[in-house]
């Protein structure tokens, strides 16, 4: 079993889409993992994680935990996902978590491949592209919590970690899966401990998959994931099990609402379509620096509104507004106050009978879900690349689409959220 761990929730949803859809049967499970939750029998599971943007110390204390709980699950290959813009600092988390998973597997050298070619996300040379701009002159350089300001993953990576960082270039990834591999066997034997590889295509990617099916540790983005899963599926009986419609959607029309709290220009402009045709309530954590009082004021908007079509509570600001909360309140109890609130308000939007919630980032993902009480669920369709339906296995199943802020087209959110029904739902 390949056992993944990712760094945040929708990134989790991500890769799991991407393993089922190379065929391989995938359970995902949201948190850290407990022991007495059983699993199917799956080809692959991942344990999605809120790790992103926490203290080193503790993203590494947890990864590990993952790590050996899926080990003693079967795991014979661990795949630790991060975001593919190589979401960040000069401190991490990336680098350090890395570490901890090649030090615990023992792993000689470890490929980096944030590519994923279906997002727009593209290397090379070792520069990362979104769409056609570097990284580093992107959105991703107005991030409030990792800003991107250097394209260049090998140095990127190399502030986060004392071992050295290599490169596997895209001449050497267009050779196909063996040069692939002899280069990572020099890398290794020179001592180098990671090697960031380059791809510009899907077909690259499995080309890598290959090179790589044997090691014991494997980084990336989804498109990494979709590639290795390309190379385990091609080895197993039961080949193609996991990418059959045999998920059926158990929350059907039912009542509906969006909640953003991503601040990525793609999550804004979703916003944007939304409210144009939909109810929507901007929560102000300046004018009420509480949790529970902002989630007091949505939820008694969403009892007293008029207009039954499927509301947006949201929390996302442009860059210059997003600055002057952060200078009020500070970053940091400025996310913590709007991460509870939209804890709370999906509690109460639940409560109200609410089945289908749409939510727009990984940390106001994270929040909900751990909100909720969602242990895990079973991977459904996409409703765009990256980002497919989970539904929970409870006794009144829910029905959570959780969008990375900069995955989607701009009418995302209203799209989701229209799929069910359009109506206030009954207290």
């Amino acid at each position: 079993m390949i056992g993944a761990i990712a760094d945040d929730f929708t990134g989790g949803t991500d890769v799991a889409v991407a393993f089922q859809q190379a065929g391989l049967r995938t359970a995902i499970v949201f948190g850290d993992p407990a022991a007495s939750h059983e699993l199917p029998d799956v080809d692959a599971t991942v344990v999605a994680l809120k790790t992103r943007t926490v203290a080193a110390s503790e993203a590494v204390r947890r990864s590990l935990d993952a790590a050996r709980w899926l080990q003693a699950r079967g795991a014979t290959q661990l795949y630790f996902k991060y975001c593919s813009t190589f979401d960040s600092t000069a401190k991490g988390n990336i680098g350090p978590v890395c570490d901890a998973l090649a030090h615990h597997m023992q792993a000689p050298v470890t490929v980096v491949a944030p590519s994923s070619p279906v997002h727009g996300r593209t290397q090379y040379m070792g520069r990362l592209f979104v769409g056609e701009q570097l990284l580093s002159e992107s959105s991703m350089r107005h991030h409030p919590l990792t800003p991107m300001n250097d394209s260049r993953i090998p140095a990127a990576l190399q502030l986060q970690t004392p071992r050295e960082v290599g490169l596997v270039a895209y001449p050497t990834v267009a050779r196909g899966h063996a040069a692939v591999r002899d280069a990572l066997d020099l890398l290794a034997r020179d001592g180098i401990g990671y090697a960031v590889t380059d791809a510009l295509s899907d077909a690259d990617l499995r080309e890598i998959g290959k090179a790589c099916v044997d090691d014991v540790l494997v980084t990336g983005a989804a498109g990494m994931a979709r590639g290795l899963g390309d190379a385990w599926a091609a080895r197993l009986p039961l080949a193609g099990a996991g990418a059959q419609d045999a998920h059926h959607d158990p929350v059907g029309d039912s009542p509906a609402a969006a909640l953003a709290g991503s601040c990525s220009a793609r999550t804004l402009e979703q916003i944007e379509t939304m409210q144009s045709t939909h109810p929507s309530f901007c929560l102000d954590p300046v004018a009420t620096p509480d949790a529970a009082g902002l989630a007091e004021q949505a939820l008694a908007w969403y009892d007293s509104r008029e207009d039954e079509r499927a509301p947006l509570i949201y929390a996302s600001r442009p860059p210059e507004e997003l600055i002057e909360i952060q200078n009020t309140l500070g970053s940091a109890r400025a996310a913590d106050i709007l991460e509870g609130a939209m804890g709370l308000i999906a509690r109460g939007l639940v409560a109200r009978g609410t089945r289908r919630l749409v939510v727009a980032g990984g940390e106001t993902s994270g929040a909900v879900v751990t909100a909720l009480g969602v242990y895990g669920g079973v991977v459904g369709e996409e409703a765009a690349p990256g980002v497919p339906w989970i539904y929970t296995t409870s006794d009144q199943p829910l029905a959570l689409l959780l969008k990375s802020g900069n995955f989607g087209e701009p009418g995302l959110l209203a799209r989701a959220a229209g799929v069910g029904i359009k109506q206030k739902a009954d207290a």
